[in-house]
């Protein structure tokens, strides 16, 4: 019983807005997930640069580690602490080297995602709460997907918090349960895959980047993914360039879809959606099972606004 949020902005005109509106959708959906809560929000980039959201214990000194990748870099990088976190935008061609260097000076800080434009954020605790100490409200973007976890089959820990990201600015959030996740976690590590917990959604996420590797689009790799993947689930995956869903071929997860001239968006309950602007004039429907829905940004339309 975990809610699921996703919102994809047609009209740049509610950009600066995307956090604020994620947030009153995830604050919707608390009593679905009180445990722990995480978001993907999709901002600007910098030419040939990546980021990397770090994760740090309670306590840490993420100002200090900023430092430190900056010597270790060879000049300033650009940082943002956000409470437990902090996003470090390092040149593409130095990204392998600060990873190696934070793996050897500082291994309890976790890389929690990579890519151009994608910044993760997730930690235990209500979802709404989670939110609020990251500055969702204020943030901006083209488009977002958020978790609301109910831990009914694990402890309440930060390795359950979704979103994962197994690829660059590629991540998944999902509701339900996988059934041979295991054997698929295995095919995928022989491949060369890495995984850090035993989540299986993780492994749903992994899945998606082994096949979008092998050639396929997203879509192609959702569609594989009905004959390959055993249980029953809703995806909500986030791209570089937009955002699909997915429900199983019995889809007895609850979800709705809602698309206006202006965004479209997704929630595990149309109570999620019904603050957003003009939802009175919106199609609203029940995503089909077996289905891939997916929205991209056209490349014309991609530009390196700055958001606050």
């Amino acid at each position: 019983m975990c809610g699921i949020v996703g919102l994809f902005l047609k009209d740049a005109r509610l950009e600066p807005k995307l956090g604020g509106l994620l947030a009153g959708m995830l604050g919707t959906m608390c009593d679905r997930g009180p445990d722990s809560a995480g978001f993907a929000v999709y901002g600007p980039e910098r030419a040939d640069t990546m980021k990397l959201t770090l994760r740090g214990p309670a306590g840490f000194d993420l100002e200090a580690l900023a430092k430190a990748l900056q010597a270790s870099a060879g000049g300033k990088l650009r940082h943002v602490v956000r409470d437990t976190h902090m996003v470090v935008t390092v040149p593409s061609v130095a990204e392998q080297a600060i990873r190696a260097h934070l793996a050897e000076a500082a291994p309890q800080a976790a890389v929690v995602g990579a890519g151009r434009r994608m910044e993760i954020f997730k930690e235990v605790g209500r979802p709404d709460r989670v939110a609020d100490r990251f500055g969702l409200p204020g943030m901006g973007g083209t488009h977002a997907i958020g978790h609301t976890r109910m831990a009914t089959e694990s402890a309440v820990t930060i390795d359950g918090a979704h979103p994962f990201t197994t690829g660059a600015d590629q991540c998944l959030v999902h509701n339900g349960s996988l059934s041979n996740h295991n054997a698929v976690r295995r095919e995928l590590m022989r491949d060369g895959l890495a995984f850090q917990t035993e989540n299986d959604s993780e492994v749903a996420a992994g899945y998606v980047t082994w096949r979008m590797r092998q050639g396929m689009t997203l879509s192609q790799a959702l569609e594989r993914s009905l004959a390959d993947l055993d249980g029953f689930f809703t995806f909500v995956i986030g791209t570089e360039s937009g955002f699909a869903v997915l429900r199983d071929p019995i889809a007895c997860k609850p979800a709705v879809l809602a698309e206006t001239d202006r965004y479209v968006a997704f929630g595990t309950e149309y109570r999620a959606l019904v603050d957003l602007p003009g939802i009175e004039q919106a199609k609203v429907w029940e995503p089909e099972p077996a289905t891939v829905y997916a929205w991209e940004r056209e490349p014309a339309t991609r530009h390196s606004t700055e958001w606050h």
